[in-house]
């Protein structure tokens, strides 16, 4: 295993050469409760929830604000990732150097369908009165109840005037690209797609690290005392890409054997692989793993760390590649 060195202006000692050594970085999630969360992030992925019923997000890899993922073994635990970007900046990200991790890992229980929204650019979102990062984002389908929907773009023809009669007229779903979600679908959402994910649905999401979104529609629901949340119609129309169009899901090919490629934009790259073995990383660049369903074990050249449903990892770009060897039916994503 090759060991990266900053360029100090002093001697290491040994404390520091082991502290530099790059390993797989496990974090503890961060979880987030709202009206539409269920229990499935402890039942299906073991997450530490409560005795509640609102458990909507498990953040995996985030570095975003005080919202913060921190490790939880080896010479490194108790380290937030923004500590590691501060301390260990060129290790951590390699050819992605950069003083925020640009990358968001959740996985999503969505108990109840989601509001309807849409996301803005990296260049609008850099004019809000809190700056902050667009949101281009992708969906990976763990698990759906049967007639589960998935909303992504708008129906061919909506455009501004359309969308916003359809929304304020309570009607929002006649405008919208619709389709039954199946396990293995992924979906594709960059900046400026309208969408809502729908009740019924485990999905694993990949974003860039923001938290700006823009509610359009509610569909029509009311708190105890008749109030709604609040909406961002304006904003949202005025980020909204009306070329985009409907959106139609992806699907790997269950009996291929390697990775293959779902997604890949200027924001990120999302590959999956649900037989046999393959290697990830030792290109410089970081790379995030996460285990959706099944098993899987991440071979390096010291040990052997198996993972379970719900497990992901953050490898250094400074780590060398290592080996994923899946056992039947399960599937190990990896995004960079």
């Amino acid at each position: 295993m090759s060991i990266l060195f900053t360029k100090p202006s002093f001697n290491l000692s040994r404390r520091d050469v082991v502290a530099m050594k790059p390993y797989p970085l496990q974090f503890k999630p961060v979880l987030k409760q709202t009206i539409w969360g269920g229990r499935l992030l402890g039942e299906r992925l073991g997450k530490p929830i409560g005795d509640e019923s609102d458990y909507a997000e498990s953040w995996e890899v985030v570095d975003h604000g005080v919202d913060q993922s921190v490790v939880t073994s080896g010479h490194l635990e108790g380290k937030t990732l923004k500590d590691l970007l501060t301390e260990h900046n060129e290790w951590l990200m390699g050819d992605a150097a950069n003083d925020h991790f640009p990358l968001l890992l959740k996985y999503l229980d969505c108990n109840r369908v989601l509001s309807v929204q849409v996301h803005p650019t990296d260049e609008y979102g850099a004019t809000m009165p809190v700056p902050d990062l667009g949101k281009t984002e992708a969906w990976y389908i763990v698990d759906a109840k049967p007639g589960s929907v998935i909303y992504a773009g708008l129906k061919k023809g909506v455009d501004a005037s359309a969308l916003r009669a359809a929304v304020e007229e309570g009607r929002a779903e006649e405008v919208l690209h619709q389709f039954e979600a199946k396990p293995g679908d992924c979906v594709f959402i960059p900046a400026g797609t309208v969408h809502a994910i729908g009740a019924g649905l485990l999905v694993a999401e990949i974003q860039q690290s923001s938290d700006t979104t823009f509610r359009l529609y509610d569909w029509n629901r009311t708190d105890a005392s008749g109030k709604g949340r609040e909406l961002h119609i304006e904003q949202s129309i005025e980020v909204t890409d009306f070329e985009r169009g409907p959106v139609a899901p992806i699907r790997a090919d269950e009996s291929a054997d390697g990775w293959q490629t779902l997604v890949e934009c200027d924001k990120f790259r999302l590959r999956a692989i649900s037989n046999g073995s393959d290697t990830v990383g030792g290109d410089n660049r970081f790379h995030i793993i996460t285990v959706p369903q099944g098993k899987a074990t991440l071979v390096t050249d010291s040990e052997r760390i198996n993972l379970t449903a719900g497990n992901s990892i953050l490898l250094p770009a400074a780590h060398d590649a290592v080996t994923l060897e899946l056992e039947n039916d399960s599937l190990v994503l990896t995004m960079t």
